[in-house]
């Protein structure tokens, strides 16, 4: 590529980045601390800690994010480990039914946890029927274990993004290192906290970071189990009254700058422990095949972490068909009304609709800019491409929350982003730019991973003979790397389509709902909202699923699976 052309796309690249991801940011932040008509403060930020509910609202939050992160690192450390040892019985089926959670958004789970451990619901039911709780006195588990239902609720959802990190360090370690300890003589235990776990750290700090930066932002989860004292639903409430209070700036920049420093932190542990610089692995460690009742063992701790990991899906899933359900372990009676009412909701067909334009839209804009931004970073020879490729992983360190609140804000009326909202109050561009932003991470470490695979010599030799870029780019590189891209593209629409922040909080108004925001409306209605909401949850789950297991396909080959180790 011709270094003026190069030079070309990363300047554009880093304007559109700079308008639509650094302004809004530095917005939320710069209404945190200034007074109307112009001035510093620190007032806003005062009156938060100054406020014992906003106090125990960041401090909920942040009790939270650490708990979540803990609770998933103790599901996912023993799956790894176990995983990249050891040969069982069904390994493969069960290792990918690990990542099942993936497939549902940790808030519609939560529909299906509440309907499980509500007073009245199937957990009391059956620990009544067994003889272990009075009927007459059933435990409240949603009022009693709140707080611990929703770090469960991002545990079993997160687990996923953590074990496929650690999975992945531990596959990049050399193994001569642990045999070598072990001809020593040292034991197990100590080879795993001296040796494995420190070699490993990256992956766990990489995926720790993840983890904790969306359980600490996380809005739906604690809405759906009505927490309100948690510092997200305490801006998502703030949202009517934005024009004239400042308190929801000083969180959000509160929640962003918390953020950002693990982040950091994460990035800066990483980069001490000398993750990315270790030499790579001289040999593979193989798997070592268990048979008899060790090999089962293995088997039913992953079948075991499945079976309570679905258990979510599973409450979404009959709730969706139960024509009652009330203080039964099962529902009495099954039916499939709710999907045909569903079809004639006017809720839930155009959030649908909306969904898709919404997220279509997005992922062909992300695609534009993903693919010019990767073909940038692999193919040329400026000095700043290595920053640029950072630059586009950001919007995995900045929680979607504070972007979903800094784009509101930007377009209220007299705002500079105002023009983004339609005649008829439509937030399509806002949602289109948001959702591309959050999802383009997938897209560019697609195209990353395909362009580093292909052979550059055809792309050259195109260019030789006169090609010009765009032509280039075109008719040898995007058909080369086509099955990477559809990788990529697959993932980036599966996941906007159930994008929770900027959902619930750009989309004001009913005609404009996309599908989350539909599944939120519906859950607070009278009647069969629950049993809707559930139903199209479940059509949710089976997009989603369907979108990842071709993108696994697409990925496995044409080897662009690798492309999403930076991305899980």
């Amino acid at each position: 590529m011709k270094r003026g052309t190069s030079l070309s796309i990363g300047i554009l690249t880093v304007a559109l980045f700079a308008v639509f991801f650094l302004y809004p940011a530095w917005m939320v932040v710069r209404q945190a601390f200034e007074v109307p008509g112009g001035g510093f403060t620190t007032a806003y930020l005062g009156a938060v800690f100054a406020n014992p509910l906003y106090r125990e609202g960041l401090w909920n939050a942040l009790a939270l994010g650490f708990s979540s992160t803990l609770a998933t690192l103790l599901i996912a450390m023993p799956l790894a480990l176990v995983a990249h040892r050891y040969a069982f019985p069904a390994k493969g089926v069960l290792g990918s039914l690990a990542l099942v959670p993936m497939i549902l958004p940790p808030f519609v789970g939560a529909v299906g946890v509440k309907q499980i451990l509500g007073v009245n619901g199937a957990a009391n039911a059956l620990l009544t029927s067994l003889g272990l709780m009075d009927s007459a006195h059933p435990f409240d588990w949603l009022a009693e274990g709140r707080f611990a239902g929703i770090i469960s609720m991002n545990a079993l959802h997160l687990y996923p993004i953590l074990y496929l990190n650690i999975l992945a360090a531990l596959s990049n370690l050399d193994p001569a290192m642990e045999q070598a300890a072990e001809n020593l003589g040292c034991p197990p235990w100590k080879r795993f906290f001296r040796i494995t776990l420190p070699l490993a750290m990256p992956g766990v700090f990489a995926g720790s970071s993840l983890v904790f930066i969306w359980a600490f932002t996380e809005l739906g989860v604690p809405l759906v189990f009505d927490f309100p004292r948690v510092a997200p639903v305490q801006i998502f409430d703030g949202l009517k009254g934005l024009d004239r209070n400042p308190i929801p700036y000083a969180l959000t920049t509160i929640l962003l700058v918390i953020a950002t420093l693990v982040f950091l932190t994460a990035k800066t542990v990483t980069a001490i422990s000398g993750g990315g610089n270790t030499p790579r692995p001289k040999g593979r460690t193989t798997a070592r095949r268990l048979a008899g009742w060790r090999g089962w063992a293995c088997a039913s701790l992953f079948g075991g972490v499945f079976a309570i990991a679905s258990l979510p899906h599973l409450g979404v899933i009959l709730l969706s068909v139960a024509e009652r359900w009330y203080g039964t372990v099962l529902p009495d009676e099954l039916t499939i009304r709710h999907y045909v009412e569903a079809l004639g909701n006017g809720l839930v067909v155009p959030s649908i609709r909306n969904s898709l334009l919404y997220s279509g839209c997005a992922v062909a804009l992300a695609l534009t800019i993903g693919l010019a931004a990767a073909w940038v970073i692999v193919r040329s020879d400026l000095k700043g491409r290595a920053l640029l490729d950072a630059m586009m992983m950001a919007p995995l360190a900045v929680p979607g929350l504070v972007m979903a609140f800094g784009y509101l804000a930007l377009s209220q009326e007299g705002r500079p982003f105002h023009f983004l909202i339609g005649a008829d109050g439509s937030p399509f561009a806002l949602l289109v730019i948001a959702y591309a932003l959050k999802r383009m991470p997938y897209i560019v470490r697609a195209a990353v991973a395909g362009l580093q695979q292909s052979n550059p010599a055809l792309e050259e030799a195109a260019a030789t003979l006169g090609a010009p870029p765009h032509r280039v780019l075109r008719r040898i590189a995007v058909p080369l790397i086509g099955a990477n891209l559809a990788a990529g593209c697959l993932l980036a629409f599966a996941f906007a389509m159930l994008e929770v922040s900027d959902s619930l909080i750009l989309a004001q108004q009913t005609q404009h709902f996309p599908i989350t925001k539909a599944i939120y409306t519906l859950l607070g209605t009278l009647g069969n909202g629950p049993e809707l909401a559930a139903a199209l949850g479940v059509w949710a789950m089976v997009f989603l699923s369907v979108s990842i297991l071709g993108a696994a396909s697409l990925g496995i080959r044409r080897g662009g699976a690798s492309g999403f180790g930076g991305v899980s």
